[in-house]
């Protein structure tokens, strides 16, 4: 989400309430939603118009970034992280941009005009405060002139010219401010590297108005562990959602659990990504393990009516099947002598018919088993009343229909092992997919927050070469300070990654061992080795 904000001096609201406070808190609120700001002036850049841009000053006092300050308190640094971009477009301009006999650029005239005068009195202080701010809080700076867009005889009429009646210069310079603004901006981030969204975005909007309205300093770390809270509860909803709508529309039940399988693993993959965009600073993945574990509890409940839906099936075509054998077991035709064996020639023919049709069925097996179990005593009730048979024969039969119940019964559980297999694949695949989209993230993070940090290293050491420039060696001496803190907190940064994948794993690893006890633990410490 790219937000830049045009501030003017003296905001419309002031001019209303008569309430300068107004003022600063709309300047702060753009300082706090933004990732560019543009500050529009008229003229030039002199003292007076630094001194209209009184609100820099103030930001210190208006905008907390951590919580708890600690033994130190918060630097310029930790302010640039997490601040926007600020652009000082002067419109009307009429100077022409050179420095004694040289030629300038728009950046070189704005640095110029923030140089610090050195001394220690009352005036220099006041002179040299909101350019010291804009220095210490900004680490990225732009300048644009504009000229008039048109003479004084056009401007009268402004609203009636077309583009090409204004002047050429204005346009050019207009294109480039433009083209800069929209090329440039980076989306919007809070503490931490965390890219905003629209969405987002809105919910921090109404967090810090609140912490204004009800006379709180707005804080930023406090800010992003109230938008954690809502945006990681939509988050895991509108995620889980996506879920179960893709999964009704695509998964035509019953089918074979590989092919449930695949299409959940490419829908997973897809509600991930919907949680990862949505989901904020979950850094415990404790929002990522819930919609984990709601995942799980839908597809096994998927799984489950695969498997009553292929029943129903199955039973349907063994009915059909077995009609013939059933009206000839209910009119008596095979107690005769002779009748088990035309009783058993036609139970294995048709259970081959019923296993050709079938065959694709999950659960085929476990419903031929259950069948076959039911017929074992009409089985044997026939068996007996064959007198073609002898004692000896019949025992062996019995014993026969025993054994048949029971690789039959084996084949079922086979089946249901199949079955459980797939589970602990997906489980597998499941757990896989989660460490990978929350690394991926972090790894994302980690970039930006590495870019922040040495964006605002360059500013760090621009700011002290011009310090020593102007003859300033103190303040030289501690913004060299801040860069050597700057560069061991950067340090520390890159240590703490392996042990950030680390906690990621052992997260989603609990978890999955949550959903499956003992079944996946097996299974799940493989993978997490496979991780590291």
């Amino acid at each position: 989400m790219r937000l830049f904000l045009s501030i003017r001096p003296y905001c419309s609201v002031a001019d209303l309430t008569g309430d300068e406070k107004h003022d600063t808190w709309i300047f702060c609120l753009s300082v706090l939603l933004s990732s560019t700001i543009v500050y529009n002036s008229l003229g030039v850049i002199d003292n007076t118009a630094l001194e209209k841009l009184h609100y820099v000053t103030e930001l210190t006092e208006n905008i907390r970034v951590k919580a708890e300050v600690g033994q130190h308190e918060e630097s310029s640094a930790d302010f640039m992280r997490v601040f926007p971009s600020f652009v000082w477009a002067v419109r009307d301009f009429t100077l022409e941009l050179k420095m004694g006999n040289k030629q300038i650029t728009s950046d070189e005239y704005l640095e110029s005009a923030l140089t610090l005068k050195s001394g220690s009195s009352p005036q220099t202080e006041q002179y040299n405060l909101p350019r010291r701010c804009l220095r210490h809080f900004f680490a990225v700076r732009k300048c644009f002139v504009l000229p008039r867009p048109a003479s004084t005889q056009n401007m009268r009429r402004m609203e009636e010219l077309t583009e090409k009646e204004l002047d050429s210069e204005f346009l050019e310079q207009a294109n480039t401010f433009c083209h800069y603004i929209f090329d440039s901006a980076d989306p919007k981030t809070v503490t931490g590297g965390r890219t905003i969204t629209g969405t987002a975005l809105g919910n921090l909007a109404e967090v810090y108005v609140e912490a204004i309205r009800s006379g709180k300093v707005p804080c930023l770390e406090n800010a992003v562990v109230s938008l954690a809270k809502i945006q990681n509860v939509r988050a895991v909803e509108q995620a889980l959602q996506f879920y179960m709508a893709e999964m009704l529309s695509i998964a035509q039940l019953p089918m074979c659990p590989e092919e449930l399988s695949d299409i959940h693993t490419v829908t997973e993959k897809k509600a991930i990504d919907v949680f990862i965009i949505m989901s904020f600073n979950d850094n415990d993945q404790i929002y990522q393990q819930e919609l984990m574990g709601k995942m799980y509890d839908e597809y096994q409940q998927i799984c489950q009516q695969n498997q009553e839906e292929s029943v129903q099936q199955c039973e349907a075509i063994l009915c059909e099947v077995f009609d013939t054998l059933e009206e000839s077991v209910v009119d008596g035709s095979y107690l005769r002598p002779g009748g088990y064996r035309q009783y058993k020639d036609t139970l294995t023919q048709l259970t081959n018919d019923y296993r050709a049709r079938t065959h694709s069925q999950i659960m085929s097996e476990e419903v031929l088993s259950k069948f076959l179990k039911a017929k074992e005593d009409i089985g044997n009730m026939i068996l007996g009343a064959d007198q073609s048979l002898s004692a000896a024969e019949q025992e062996k039969e019995v014993q026969r229909l025993k054994n048949e119940i029971l690789e039959q019964r084996q084949r079922g559980l086979e089946e249901q092992n199949c079955l459980q297999e797939q589970a602990f694949k997906d489980m597998q695949r499941t757990h896989k997919e989660h460490v990978n989209q929350t690394i991926s993230q972090m790894e994302r993070e980690q970039e930006r927050m590495r870019r922040d940090n040495q964006r605002v290293l360059e500013a760090k050491l621009r700011e002290k070469d011009a310090l020593l420039q102007n003859g300033l060696q103190e303040q030289a001496s501690q913004m060299q300070r801040q860069i050597d803190r700057l560069k061991s907190e950067m340090h520390k940064e890159e240590e703490s990654k392996p042990s950030a994948v680390s906690r990621i794993m052992d997260g989603i690893g609990a978890a999955a061992e949550l959903i499956l006890p003992g079944f996946v633990s097996r299974g799940l410490s493989a993978v997490s080795k496979w991780f590291k």
